[in-house]
């Protein structure tokens, strides 16, 4: 790499910089600057000899110098004569948006969380999701309307359904979400969608074909495989019940996993793909059903290979219906919570098991809302985290010991929360906004 002896010049909407190249080096090769080097990273020399090495830019120069400072000392301070939108696009010119990014807040720990902002909407407090993007946006369903917002929180054009119910939403990736929605009888509509995330246009249908006929049906659930496969709880109208397969490339259907007699998937809350056994968890769960379901499916066998039902366990004061769940496979169980936010471990390596609440991960008792909802799981970097109420509880550790708790007090309590781009987004009931947790970043040393 250049050594510091090595300047270089540029000239930035008229400003002179001079810096190394080891400063410029550190943006990165995919930046705007990689060019600047051959595959040593070595300054590249202009063609004349005795020229200086000044490269014009016709950029912003206020911004080239929050950007410029902040390869060379890895802190970000922005003056007060710098919209920070505008250092967010220059930034995004020179590809040095995962700098600033770090810069504003570190690598996720659910125990360091500090509350970053809260946003708040337009519409009623009646939001059903909350979905964090991969790059720190987020996106939030509110009935037949999907807002989204970018990393920097600014929201893009809504994606209307035209008075479909949105059930789940997911991230393809920075520029693609993925819509789940209810179907509307007589108008052949429903399913599942790709948007735009910048302009909320739809870029592709998906259909469910039975009988070789394309049916019109209302998905559910996501879930997503890291090879490229999008997975779907469906209900059709004829015998279309069942866990549906798409490829994410293509678009097209590859399989249909069709539900059992006396089993659940079409009506399932939440699919979660386990990379270690190449399965799928299906789980449908209380008050959905009466009674819940959780399933691992394998795709490969065409077959349920593990399976649990509360269907005939009496219920004691402490042990009421399971209101979510989430595999953790390093453990070789799946945890669960009831509506008394009791943590359960049910044992994966035994079929149809009882389920082992933990005492010592009892969450949080108090007097309760007005418009209580049902708690949620996510499991983040070996913490596991389960919202109650107003209030997110976070435990780690081999026994899954209670850390830390995030809270306010603004919104009511969380309906869903979602975790992505290193940040946590916990949707409120109560009102129309929605918080957003981040982690310092940091001292730069």
């Amino acid at each position: 790499m250049g050594i510091q002896k090595d300047t270089v010049k540029f000239n930035v909407g008229g400003r002179i910089f001079q810096t190394t190249a080891t400063t410029i080096a550190n943006a990165g090769r995919d930046s705007f600057f990689g060019a600047l080097f051959d595959d040593n990273w070595d300054l590249r020399r202009q063609q004349q000899p005795n020229s200086r090495q000044e490269f014009f830019i016709d950029r912003n120069p206020d911004c080239f110098a929050v950007l410029l400072d902040l390869l060379r000392t890895g802190d970000l301070y922005i003056p007060s004569n710098v919209p920070e939108r505008l250092l967010c696009r220059e930034a995004m010119f020179y590809g040095l948006t995962d700098h600033v990014r770090s810069a504003k807040w570190g690598p996720f720990d659910g125990n360091r969380l500090k509350l970053s902002r809260s946003v708040t909407g337009r519409a009623p407090g009646d939001g059903t999701a909350i979905r964090a993007g991969p790059d720190g946006g987020c996106c939030v369903a509110h009935g037949s309307m999907v807002h989204v917002f970018d990393w920097m929180l600014e929201e893009h054009p809504p994606i209307n359904l035209d008075y479909q119910r949105v059930n789940d939403i997911g991230w393809i990736n920075a520029e693609n979400v993925l819509i789940s929605a209810c179907e509307r009888l007589g108008k052949g509509d429903g399913g599942m969608g790709l948007f735009s995330s910048s302009t909320g246009d739809l870029r592709h249908k998906f259909n469910v074909v039975h009988d070789n006929q394309i049916k019109s049906f209302t998905a559910g659930a996501l879930g997503f495989s890291p090879d490229y496969k999008i997975f779907a709880s469906c209900k059709g109208r004829s015998n279309e019940y069942g866990i549906g397969v798409w490829d994410q490339v293509t678009g097209k259907q590859m399989d249909f996993f069709y539900e059992s007699p006396g089993w659940s998937l079409g009506d399932a809350d939440k699919l979660q793909w386990l990379n270690a056994s190449n399965c799928l968890l299906v789980a449908t769960l209380f008050p959905r059903k009466d009674n819940c379901y959780i399933s691992l499916l394998d795709f490969r066998e065409k077959r349920m290979v593990w399976s649990w039902s509360d269907i005939g366990a009496p219920l004691t004061i402490d042990e009421k219906r399971v209101q979510d769940a989430i595999a953790m496979e390093e453990c070789n169980s799946i945890c669960v919570v009831n509506e008394y936010d009791d943590l359960g471990f049910i044992d994966l390596r035994v079929n149809g098991g009882s389920v082992r609440w933990s005492s010592r991960s009892r969450l949080l008792k108090g007097k309760m809302p007005d418009e209580p909802c049902y708690p949620k799981l996510a499991l983040h970097n070996e913490q596991l985290f389960s919202s109650m109420n107003d209030c997110i509880s976070v435990f780690c550790g081999p026994d899954w010991v209670l850390t830390s708790r995030l809270r306010r007090s603004y919104g009511g309590s969380i309906c869903n929360f979602s975790i992505g781009g290193d940040r946590l987004f916990a949707l409120h009931s109560e009102e129309n906004v929605f918080d957003v947790w981040e982690t310092p970043p940091l001292p730069v040393i």
